[in-house]
């Protein structure tokens, strides 16, 4: 775990989260206790497969990949949580534990919240559960999109729709991310997206130094990206259509 802090939230980050953004004044006060600031390390990992897990996590300006990782220690992302969501749907889901491995993509700061009482303001049926279940649904046409992506389009394709993804769950324009850790992320050899990346650098699309990589022009990334991103964005505006306060 990475460092962490008093367990209280200053008044102007809750909606750093829109999970946490949307709830109902009575909702986040139920809450607010039991909420503790974490910051979490590049590469640090959060859950692994089969464990038992405690705590919940809301991203509020890091990014948390989910790889799916197997018996031979390969590994390919399912999906990404950033600050539009929660890392754990599986506790309230019915279950303890989950199949894949959760680790820390781009550094930041986070909520965790205990699973008891996550469980407890789930189980009271009210604007949190509705909101939960809403975010499960976009998570699932996150994966599903994912591994058609991962099937059926190029390497430079993956890499624009992963910018992409990322991109929408940061502040900024800017990812710490070296080109190693991008081909875990995306199942494939590195030399496959060194290559994919130098082109899209030679095309002014993005600056990348030393494990920095900072996006110049967006509107050029969307158009060289598959369907797939424009899917996902599509159903996550349509369901995740926050209103702070009102859930």
């Amino acid at each position: 775990m990475g460092t962490e802090y008093a367990p209280q939230i200053n008044a102007s980050r809750p909606e750093d989260n829109h999970l946490l953004a949307a709830l109902r004044p009575e909702s986040i006060a139920r809450l607010r206790p039991h909420l503790k600031y974490v910051e979490l390390s590049l590469g640090e990992v959060l859950y692994e497969p089969g464990v038992e897990m405690h705590h919940v996590f809301f991203p509020l300006n890091c990014i948390i990949s989910l790889l799916y990782v197997t018996y031979e220690g390969e590994s390919a992302e399912i999906s990404v949580v950033g600050n539009e969501g929660l890392l754990g749907v599986s506790l309230f889901m019915g279950g303890e534990s989950t199949s894949s491995r959760a680790v820390v993509q781009s550094a930041g700061a986070a909520y965790s919240l205990p699973r008891h009482v996550l469980k407890e303001e789930f189980g009271r049926h009210g604007g949190m559960m509705e909101l939960l279940l809403h975010y499960t649904q976009a998570l699932i046409t996150q994966m599903a999109q994912t591994a058609v992506c991962n099937r059926h389009h190029s390497v430079d394709q993956q890499l624009c729709r992963w910018l992409l993804l990322s991109l929408d769950r940061l502040p900024g324009n800017r990812l710490l991310m070296t080109q190693e850790l991008i081909s875990n992320m995306l199942g494939v050899r590195r030399e496959g997206v060194t290559e994919a990346a130098g082109k899209l650098q030679k095309l002014g699309v993005i600056s990348y130094s030393r494990g920095k990589i900072e996006v110049l022009d967006r509107p050029q990334l969307e158009r060289l990206s598959c369907e797939c991103y424009a899917v996902v964005k599509r159903e996550s505006d349509r369901l995740l259509n926050y209103t702070p306060g009102k859930s």
